[in-house]
């Protein structure tokens, strides 16, 4: 994402013509992260406090993107992006771990675990882009 800008937007096509909004991604994800969690509350016991789990870091990493946009400081952008990236990690840990115990087949988990994998580089890169080059929340926000 180096020398390209961030944009958000809050529309599930646009996100599926513009693979670099992060916004749109991060709700997208929440989306796929709650039909899972539905799918996990069918199963095993085991299955459905996981999903809690995963229920509550998978949605916050959008949440907190959105809090991003309206942050007051480059520190508080910073912070909500990172808090964003620990939630992605997170997420990243509890889908493991769903495969890892073979509570869902891995094959099924793989599309949404590379998505996971992939917030948290975006995230990351943000994170590192903001300390370098200044707040960025305004520019986040455009959509030019």
């Amino acid at each position: 994402m180096k020398n390209e800008k961030c944009k958000m937007n809050g529309s599930p096509a646009y996100a599926a013509t513009n693979p670099r909004d992060i916004q749109s991604r991060t709700f997208s994800f929440a989306l796929r992260i709650i039909k899972l969690c539905r799918a996990l509350e069918d199963g095993p016991r085991v299955g459905w406090s996981i999903s809690r789990q995963l229920m509550k870091s998978g949605t916050s990493i959008g949440a907190n993107m959105e809090e991003a946009t309206a942050a007051q400081s480059k520190a508080d952008f910073i912070s909500k992006v990172q808090i964003s990236l620990k939630e992605a990690r997170e997420t990243n840990y509890w889908l493991r771990l769903l495969s890892a115990a073979e509570i869902i087949d891995s094959s099924k988990l793989t599309e949404i675990t590379n998505e996971s994998d992939e917030l948290c580089r975006i995230l990351g890169s943000i994170v590192v882009s903001a300390k370098n080059n200044g707040f960025a929340a305004g520019r986040i926000g455009d959509r030019g």
